[in-house]
Formats: C-alpha cells, sequence, structure tokens
C-alpha cells in the first residue's frame, strides 16, 4: 500500500477542480493546470477532496497511485501558492539580467547566453549573481532552472558556475607541486 497514495488531496478555498475521464483539471486564483492520470489510477471528488485509488494489485498499480497523487497535490499547490527556484551565479564577472522576454547571461564565455523566457514562467533577478524562476507548473519551472544551470554547471575546483540556491558543491583540491 502506498503511504502517499491512500492521503487525499484537499481542495482549498478559491479553487476548483474537476473530473474528465481520465483528466483532472484544477483552476485557481493564479491560473489553471491540468493532468492525464494513467489508466491504472481512478480518481473521484468528494465534496473538498479528491481521492484516488488503484484499479488493480500489480507493481505498476502501487507505483502508479503515489506519483498520480502527488502530481494532483502540485496541481493544486500550484494554483493556489505557485513555485519558485532560486539559482545562485557565482565567478568574477559572472552576471544575469532579465531583457524583455530574455534573460541575458554572462558566463565568461566570449559572447553572452540569451535565453528565451518560456510562457507562463517569470524570471526575476533581484541582485546580478542571483535568478529566480517562478510559475505554476512545478515540472516548467524544473525545468527552466535546470536549462539555466546548464549553461556553466559549478566546477568542483573554484565553485565558478551556476548552481541552485544552499546546492552543496563538493569541492577538490588542485595539482600538488
Amino acid at each position: 500500500m502506498s503511504k502517499i497514495g491512500k492521503l487525499p488531496v484537499a481542495i482549498p478555498a478559491g479553487v476548483t477542480a474537476s473530473l474528465d475521464g481520465q483528466t483532472v483539471k484544477v483552476k485557481g486564483p493564479k491560473g489553471a493546470l491540468e493532468v492525464i492520470l494513467v489508466e491504472e489510477i481512478a480518481a473521484k471528488i468528494e465534496g473538498s477532496e479528491i481521492q484516488l485509488s488503484m484499479n488493480g494489485e500489480t507493481s505498476r498499480h502501487k507505483a502508479m497511485w503515489g506519483m498520480s497523487r502527488t502530481l494532483v497535490s502540485n496541481l493544486v499547490e500550484g494554483v493556489t501558492k505557485g513555485f519558485e527556484k532560486k539559482l545562485e551565479i557565482t565567478g568574477v564577472g559572472y552576471k544575469a539580467a532579465v531583457q524583455g522576454k530574455n534573460l541575458n547571461l554572462s558566463l565568461g564565455y566570449s559572447h553572452d547566453v540569451i535565453y528565451a523566457i518560456p510562457e507562463g514562467i517569470q524570471i526575476v533577478t533581484p541582485k546580478p549573481t542571483e535568478v529566480v524562476v517562478t510559475g505554476i507548473d512545478r515540472q516548467k519551472v524544473g525545468q527552466v532552472a535546470a536549462e539555466i544551470r546548464e549553461f556553466r554547471g559549478p566546477e568542483p575546483y573554484k565553485g565558478k558556475g551556476v548552481k541552485y540556491a544552499g546546492e552543496f558543491i563538493f569541492r577538490k583540491e588542485g595539482k600538488k607541486k
């Protein structure tokens, strides 16, 4: 039995949820999201809760149960609070700035890296060495943050590059003489 799958997803005030076959749609103050559940999982809306259950007892059913419940929970959290990822830029001359619908990154290359901000994502730079990615879709926010980090990942010798806020970079010792 999935400990996560058993828990119902509470629908807070101001949020409406609807079920259309295997599609769960959630609409709230920040926007609307939907997810298509796998066929092994059945969903019901009872009062102010969404309850998920398995259609069988195989290991795949059990695996999909907890994952599906988490996906639905992320929809509800996204339309009420939203999601945020913070990135830190370390290195001499490394900086970021938002210019219209683009993120301009100076990361030590011979050219600036221009990243087009996708639809549904907001990027702000409170400091030149800090990038904050926000949005209502958790997967999209994480993907955009990972793409930005990929331009110049942190290196283990000096720690230069783009890293998640709070991420620990294992530092290596340089060559010995």
